[in-house]
């Protein structure tokens, strides 16, 4: 036996695909190679559970959680109602006693239980978002697009992509309840969509829809309430030509840390930029075309030599190597088909050579 790797890509399933498609990966040619689909309504987003035993999925009914077997396969576990519409992103707390759910369409963020055997527990908390973005040309009612817990797991991120605002809430460890402790007042029209955290944990980064753009902040949570302080700005696109029709949207880390990636649909790029880990600050080393239509998401090899990327319209999987020193992506066969996909995790497995 040793040690290999499976990557997950949630899809949607409007057309003809059934849900979440398992691939085989090929650490070093940087290569997929589909072993067979699970079926979920609308797995649009997936999760990891921090102990790498547990598989999340967003489903028309709420969310659905998978076993990960020894070789990567999926077991169905249960699915539970969010008591809402349906959500677009998963992440779980450090302890991993709770599954957060963002709703894009309803502006809603789900606190689900999470059993120590797996399951999905009851509904917890569930708070909606009010307010409203400054034009109404757009659909600017409360969006939520991301939710992520800082990486001390003292409070919860809630990206609203409608209202240009990150909500910053607090587990109350007595109710269970969510309390909110922040506003993080972004750039109006922005569209703030995804935060990542360095793997330090100091500082934090939040990519922008609508004007395509990545801002650094430093983390603090040391204090009675969150400090978030904006420390730079950075463009994610290769042209400033045609910004209308451009829209940031995936965002990852290098195993390692040292770099961030970020796609961009419209211009169909991806950027990658060399992190400072002492500063946080970020510097462009390229920004490069996919071969694909709207990127919706995007994740690094194990290895740290090899990027995937689904494409969305184009219903496509394209995979690069990466040139670090020649600031290159150099593509690895043929594009992937796949309808629609939306969401990709590699996930480490034991399989026979």
């Amino acid at each position: 036996m040793k040690e290999k790797y499976v990557a997950y890509v949630g899809t949607y399933t409007h057309g003809s695909s059934i849900g979440i498609h398992v691939y085989d990966v090929n650490v070093e040619e940087g290569t997929l190679k589909e072993r067979k689909v699970v079926p979920v309504n609308n797995s649009s987003h997936l999760a990891r559970s921090l102990n790498g035993k547990y598989l999340y999925s967003i489903a028309d009914e709420g969310v659905a959680v998978f076993a990960i077997e020894p070789d990567g396969d999926l077991t169905f576990i249960n699915k539970v109602d969010i008591d809402g519409m349906r959500g677009c992103h998963l992440s779980t707390d450090e302890e991993g006693k709770y599954l957060f759910v963002a709703g894009y369409h309803d502006g809603k963020v789900t606190v689900v239980h999470t059993h120590k055997d797996g399951r999905l527990g009851s509904v917890v908390d569930g708070v909606f978002h009010k307010g409203l973005g400054s034009v109404g040309e757009r659909n600017f009612r409360p969006h939520v697009s991301c939710v992520r817990p800082t990486p001390d797991n003292k409070y919860l991120c809630a990206v609203d992509n409608g209202i240009d605002q990150m909500k910053v809430y607090r587990i109350n460890s007595r109710t269970k309840r969510l309390e909110l402790v922040d506003i993080l007042r972004c750039k109006r029209e922005s569209g703030p969509k995804l935060i990542k955290f360095s793997p330090d944990g100091r500082f934090a980064y939040l990519n922008f829809e609508l004007n395509n753009t990545i801002e650094v902040y430093k983390y603090d949570g040391n204090g009675k309430s969150p400090v978030f302080e904006k420390i730079q700005t950075i463009s994610t696109l290769a042209s400033k030509d045609d910004q209308i029709h451009d829209a940031t949207s995936g965002l990852c880390f290098s195993p390692d840390g040292h770099y961030l990636f970020c796609s961009t649909a419209g211009e169909d790029t991806v950027a990658m930029y060399k992190r400072d880990e002492e500063t946080g600050l970020l510097e462009t080393q390229f920004i490069l075309p996919i071969s694909g239509n709207y990127p919706k998401d995007l994740d690094v090899f194990p290895d740290g030599k090899h990027l995937a990327v689904v494409n969305h319209e184009s219903n496509s999987i394209t995979t690069f190597a990466i040139d670090y020193e020649k600031k290159l992506l150099i593509m690895k066969g043929k594009p992937m088909k796949v309808e629609t996909p939306n969401s990709i995790i590699f996930s480490k497995c034991e399989c026979e050579e």
